[in-house]
């Protein structure tokens, strides 16, 4: 009987390989083969496999091409795992990105020299890196369980690496002056009451067109964010949970947040105002598209232009920056500004504060120029 590198005796099949296990064991006599880094996890690989093969469902790895792969690994591996809105996303970035370099080839035959020529072309074709890195991450869980299910000796997306970004893709926020600019121009505007809580909370575009009236809670002075709207070709819009578990998070009610909400549930002033209809909709009362934002926004900008202003191409999620941009400004704690962003880590706050504007670090300096 094997034994680890403690030399504790190890389960049947199962060797211990550098860092990792390997497990073999015959089926109608052929042997196969998975990995795993723990040996539960190689226990388990080995059972699915043996279903897999049990029942039928296994086809020689030589036989089977990438899109087929990757459609077994969503359906089987992580429908029942991850939120429908990550679903979705996994397929998009999939058909977009992957599926017409690697998607006819064979799961067998892709070395890491194909996963980086993948990423060089995505930079030449002007992909923003964070892309090609929602693209390695995509690759990689298809492949570490194809190399679990011994359908492939190793991950060749551990032998590629991510291009590093290159130029300057800080963060892009409003100042003060074009933030007011923009509040003047849109004062007209059906989505005023929309661009206004966006600037005063941070909140993510699919969050705030989310939004119920059953989300404000006056009487604990909080607005709850508990979902955000995704869409399904073919379906429309559904509810999803937000991006993260810190993403389901309440917000403070200011007076002039509150003042914004009041303002906007009269707004349409629909004869049944339903706890559960969107606050922002259109005149039917039916959810808001991404798209019909983004349309409202560059109609505005272009306003501003055309009256002589210099003003730059923006989306939503420009606002959710400059909410950060003038939080960090007023001297919010980053800890502070993670709960009401609901970012899931801190480190992505702190990326926030390294893009502050440089009159702030300016400031900042002076403050201690006395320590020495």
């Amino acid at each position: 009987m094997a034994t680890d590198k403690r030399g504790r005796k190890l389960p049947k099949g199962i060797r211990q390989r550098s860092n990792s296990f390997e497990g073999r064991f015959c089926y109608n006599y052929k042997e196969y083969v998975v990995h795993g880094a723990t040996i539960g996890e190689t226990q388990k690989a080995m059972t699915e496999l043996k279903y897999r093969l049990e029942h039928g469902l296994f086809v020689t790895t030589s036989k089977v091409t990438f899109d087929e792969w990757f459609d077994t690994w969503l359906n089987e591996y992580k429908k029942n795992n991850v939120k429908i809105g990550t679903l979705i996303s996994y397929q998009k970035d999939y058909d977009s990105m992957i599926k017409p370099t690697l998607g006819d080839m064979l799961l067998s035959s892709i070395r890491g020299h194909h996963i980086q020529k993948l990423y060089n072309d995505m930079i030449e074709k002007g992909y923003a890196v964070s892309s090609i890195k929602l693209c390695s991450a995509v690759l990689n869980g298809c492949m570490e369980q194809a190399m679990k299910n011994g359908m492939i000796e190793r991950n060749p997306v551990k032998l590629a690496k991510v291009p590093r970004q290159t130029g300057d893709h800080a963060h892009i926020a409003l100042t003060k002056e074009q933030q007011a600019l923009f509040m003047e121009y849109s004062q007209e505007s059906y989505l005023y009451n929309l661009f206004a809580l966006m600037l005063r909370t941070g909140l993510r575009n699919g969050e705030a067109r989310g939004l119920k009236c059953s989300d404000i809670d006056k009487k604990k002075g909080v607005l709850h964010i508990r979902r955000t709207l995704k869409h399904i070709e073919g379906q429309g819009y559904i509810e999803d949970t937000p991006k993260t578990r810190t993403s389901m998070r309440d917000i403070p009610l200011t007076d002039d947040i509150l003042e914004i909400l009041e303002a906007q549930r009269k707004y349409w002033n629909f004869k049944v105002e339903p706890l559960d209809r969107y606050l922002f909709c259109n005149e039917v009362g039916e959810a808001l598209s991404r798209k019909r934002v983004q349309n409202e926004i560059d109609r505005i900008t272009k306003r501003i232009t055309a009256a002589g202003h210099d003003f730059p191409h923006i989306t939503s999620h420009v606002f959710r920056h400059t909410f950060a941009t003038r939080a960090i400004e007023a001297g919010m704690q980053p800890q502070v500004l993670k709960t009401i962003l609901g970012h899931s880590s801190l480190s992505m706050t702190m990326d926030l504060y390294s893009h502050v504007l440089p009159e702030t670090r300016a400031e900042e300096m002076e403050k201690i120029a006395s320590a020495f």
